[in-house]
């Protein structure tokens, strides 16, 4: 079971964005394993021609030569890039004061995207960096995290009910994945999901963005304590919550609820329900097969360096191998969640929700299988779409119909 636990929250450093400093790893590790496949070409090539009769003794001169060369042609490269790039991260500061005095201007979509596609990749490295670009958890509304506090919930939400819906996004997402694909209207975009309980059953919407580069126990720890302040702060007794998570994000509402039932947490009998919208509960066959070629590449000296830039991708994506083994015991045996009603949608590529083609594809990343969980027990129900891809789960009439039957069917059994 990987876990995250021990990873410390690191502040970054200054006023810079953490990009010069995360473009300076990225080119040095590239130069670095262009090096090494170099190495790799010239070496064979040298040995072959060693077996040359009468060749050996020039051939270990040139190949010296030769290495001390590309060597330092790769070093001082990797010490330009350096530099450079170092000096770029000093002066941000005074650039952006110049041409920009005030911050307070809310971040583009594409930037937050940028930003949250980049923390999937390599989250955990930016993490442990103090990277200004690790995304901090938190509930997010036009582009900045809300403050819980009583006073920051009231200043940014324009509804306070007692009864809240976390949304959780999925890999390299952010909070704006929940309008995929919304088409516009006279107002603007068609509402998402959240916006359309809060008009139709009364529920206030938030919206987690995350780090997805960490795992899925760690991501989970940080939800808990999030969830524990935000109940605390809110300005009135919750009476119920619901957690909607897409993908990775389903699995991290189930680890947070996992340990909160392990430690006992007095929030936990709030949750009243966990949906999970594609999300690989028995793991990701892509990343399955990913971690397949890595172990490949790494079986010849060429290819090694290929098979290194492959297993620098962030633990989160790794984590996505096991599935619903990171969120349970060591022996692997799926728990039920105590008074949590667990609601699953799958989807298939084919319009025929059962065609067999889901069983090997499902919705393009996670197969219908692993997003439906057929093993796991307590209270769960599940559903299989046809015609749906993965990202298509995010803004589609008919998982919004489920997902609002399973609230009002929940809500007249209780």
């Amino acid at each position: 079971m990987a876990n995250n636990d021990a990873i410390p929250e690191l502040k970054p450093r200054g006023n810079r964005s953490g990009y010069y400093p995360a473009l300076k790893t990225g080119l040095q590790e590239t130069a670095t394993r262009v090096q090494e496949i170099h190495q790799a070409i010239a070496g064979l090539s040298f040995q072959m021609l060693r077996w040359i009769p009468g060749l050996a003794g020039p051939v270990k001169l040139v190949q010296s030569t030769h290495d001390a060369i590309a060597g330092g042609v790769y070093a001082a490269i990797r010490q330009g890039v350096g530099g450079a790039l170092t000096v770029a991260d000093l002066l941000e500061p005074h650039a952006v004061a110049a041409i920009q005095p005030s911050a307070a201007a809310a971040p583009t979509r594409l930037s937050i995207g940028v930003r949250s596609a980049l923390n999937a990749v390599v989250g955990d490295h930016l993490h442990h960096s103090a990277n200004p670009l690790a995304i901090p958890m938190g509930c997010y509304v036009r582009g900045h995290p809300i403050p819980l506090t009583t006073e920051g919930l009231a200043a940014n939400l324009s509804s306070l009910s007692d009864q809240l819906c976390l949304f959780i996004h999925g890999l390299g997402c952010d909070e704006h994945g929940w309008q995929w694909n919304s088409t516009m209207t006279a107002n603007g975009p068609s509402q998402d999901y959240g916006q359309r309980l809060q008009a139709e059953l009364g529920y206030t919407p938030l919206y987690l963005r995350y780090n997805t580069g960490l795992t899925v126990a760690y991501n989970g720890q940080q939800l808990v304590q999030l969830i524990e302040r935000l109940l605390a702060a809110w300005p009135q007794p919750v009476r119920k919550l619901a957690i909607i998570g897409h993908s990775m994000g389903g699995l991290v509402a189930r680890s947070a609820c996992q340990q909160a039932a392990d430690q006992n947490l007095p929030w936990l009998p709030q949750v009243q329900m966990i949906v999970c919208l594609g999300s690989p509960h028995q793991g990701a066959a892509l990343e399955r097969l990913g971690h397949r070629i890595t172990t490949a590449l790494h079986r010849s000296k060429v290819t090694a360096p290929l098979g290194k830039i492959a297993a620098a991708r962030s633990a989160g994506i790794k984590n996505l191998r096991y599935g619903l083994r990171t969120l349970d015991r060591s022996d692997q045996t799926p728990t039920a969640l105590p008074g949590v009603a667990l609601r699953f949608i799958g989807a298939n590529l084919a319009k025929n929700p059962d065609h067999p083609l889901g069983h090997l594809l499902g919705d393009g990343l996670v197969t219908l299988r692993s997003a439906t969980a057929p093993t796991l027990p307590g209270d769960v129900a599940t559903v299989k779409l046809g015609g749906l891809h993965h990202m298509a789960l995010l803004n589609d009439p008919r998982v919004y119909q489920q997902i609002r039957q399973w609230l009002m069917d929940d809500a007249k059994a209780k």
